[in-house]
């Protein structure tokens, strides 16, 4: 086994999401020094890493703060060797409600993570992006080269983020690499998310309601993205590059719900619910990874297949069904 991380100060911002949580817990099975940024709230929620168990949890240093805030993101970048900048308001639904909020979130909070690291001199930043950010595409697979295009507030701040890296890696040569994880799915993930939506409704009722169920995504499971985040995180050789990490295989959300029906033997009915439906011209048709950039740069794979990873799924929201509110549509 790898020793690599032991030891090894490192800080994950957004630790509280879903991805974050995960690479958390990986980063301290693998014996590193791992500081937890959380946006702050006053009922001291610490979101996905209270399902971590007690004995990793007691391992993390959990520090809770805004990343719009310069004071707070340099205080909890200090003393730390990599930064893994998952931080960031993701939902597109809500980003056509409150723009601004998206976009100082992920533009400004993304300026002062490389402010502090400038300052500061951190050894490594591991930046998040999106898949969101190519739109749909305009051919498939979709490698590194293709046109970014903005059809979300989402998408545009991170395409903004992207470009201010790209900026500092260019202006002051930060060693930073870019990582875009297409859909990721898996245990812990919110009800916002397309997969836990189809599962927790079957789970709960006899209908299930979608939105559009034409566009297709390429899913890749957890454990395959953050090995990902790893295999660039490991590599000098990635400095200064962007990445794609997909399954490199694409399913329509329709198909996607008949399939994950099938799995759980359930018979309900898929009911179309215009509430849930993007604007026209925002809606991304489709998008499906060409990650072979990664795989040739970090020998990087993914290793589970679709089925296997909503059994997983499966399994893991069917025991905790009562943290999922199937009845309402997550923004």
């Amino acid at each position: 086994m790898s020793t690599y991380w032991e030891n090894k100060p490192v800080l994950v911002t957004g630790a509280g999401g879903f991805i974050g949580s995960h690479l958390v817990e990986q980063l301290v099975e693998k014996k590193a020094k791992v500081k937890a940024f959380i946006r702050y709230n006053s009922r001291n929620d610490r979101g996905a890493l209270e399902w971590l168990s007690p004995l990793v949890q007691e391992k993390i240093e959990i520090i809770a703060g805004d990343l719009r805030n310069p004071d707070a993101v340099e205080s909890a970048m200090r003393d730390v060797d990599t930064v893994f900048h998952l931080g960031a308001l993701i939902a597109i639904p809500y980003s056509y409600r409150y723009p601004k909020d998206v976009i100082e979130t992920n533009i400004l909070g993304t300026t002062n993570i490389l402010l502090s690291a400038k300052k500061l001199g951190t050894k490594r930043i591991i930046h998040a992006s999106s898949s969101e950010v190519y739109g749909t595409a305009q051919y498939v697979p979709i490698d590194e080269q293709h046109p970014l295009q903005a059809q979300s507030p989402y998408a545009a701040s991170k395409i903004g983020a992207d470009k201010i890296v790209e900026s500092f890696v260019k202006s002051y040569g930060l060693p930073i690499t870019i990582l875009r994880p297409f859909n990721t799915y898996g245990p812990r993930q919110s009800g916002r998310a397309v997969i836990p939506t189809i599962i927790s409704q079957a789970l709960t009722q006899t209908t299930i309601f979608l939105g559009a169920m034409n566009p297709k995504r390429d899913f890749t499971y957890i454990e395959d993205t953050i090995d990902a985040f790893f295999a660039v995180a490991e590599s000098e050789k990635t400095i200064g590059e962007v990445y794609n990490a997909g399954s490199n295989f694409e399913i329509s959300i329709g198909d996607l719900a008949e399939k994950i029906i099938t799995l759980m033997d359930k018979k309900v009915d898929i009911i179309f619910d215009a509430t849930r439906i993007r604007p026209a011209t925002s809606e991304v048709g489709e998008l499906m990874a060409d990650s072979r950039k990664l795989m040739h740069a970090t020998g990087w794979k993914p290793k589970t297949s679709l089925d296997d990873g909503l059994k997983k799924t499966i399994e893991w929201i069917s025991e905790y069904i009562t943290l999922y509110k199937a009845n309402i549509y997550n923004i």
